[in-house]
């Protein structure tokens, strides 16, 4: 059955496709790690930023490489939730549906996502400008998921 390309579309199509899968327990440990993990890539992601050129070509890695961290992110989100989505596109979807509270938006999310998979997978390099656009917004999405995992993990879920 073909969705509508909203939040609410790719939801649903990813609930009835099975695409969010149960997980029983809530391994604070690992959730800690990769925290830690996406954090320290942050940290270097951040000080590549502020030394690469304009003119380099090095603006496809560093848009790839913070949007990886922030799929990394949202993942280890949802292990608090004791939840594991089967795609990028699930995975975000579940996300704004399921946590409003986050202000988080759909639509940036597939923005990102779509920008990615054309450099990954159709040779559409991503520039400086690129990035530019998407700068402020995706450090505030990491700040933001860096607080919501910090803040899942003292509650007792």
């Amino acid at each position: 059955m073909h969705r509508e390309r909203t939040l609410n579309g790719i939801y649903a199509a990813c609930q009835e496709e099975g695409s969010f899968v149960p997980k029983y327990g809530l391994n604070k440990e690992q959730v800690k790690t990769t925290l830690s993990v996406a954090l320290t890539d942050w940290e270097t992601a951040r000080s590549w930023v502020k030394k690469a050129p304009k003119e380099s070509g090095q603006w496809n890695a560093l848009y790839k490489l913070h949007y990886d961290i922030l799929h990394g992110l949202v993942e280890t989100f949802l292990l608090c939730d004791k939840v594991k989505a089967r795609t990028h596109e699930c995975l975000f979807a579940y996300l704004c549906e399921k946590h409003p509270e986050l202000e988080l938006s759909w639509g940036f999310f597939e923005k990102i996502r779509t920008k990615r998979n054309g450099s990954l997978y159709y040779g559409q390099p991503l520039s400086y400008a690129d990035w530019k656009e998407i700068e402020m917004q995706i450090n505030l999405y990491l700040h933001t998921m860096k607080e919501a995992i910090e803040k899942a993990l003292q509650e007792d879920r």
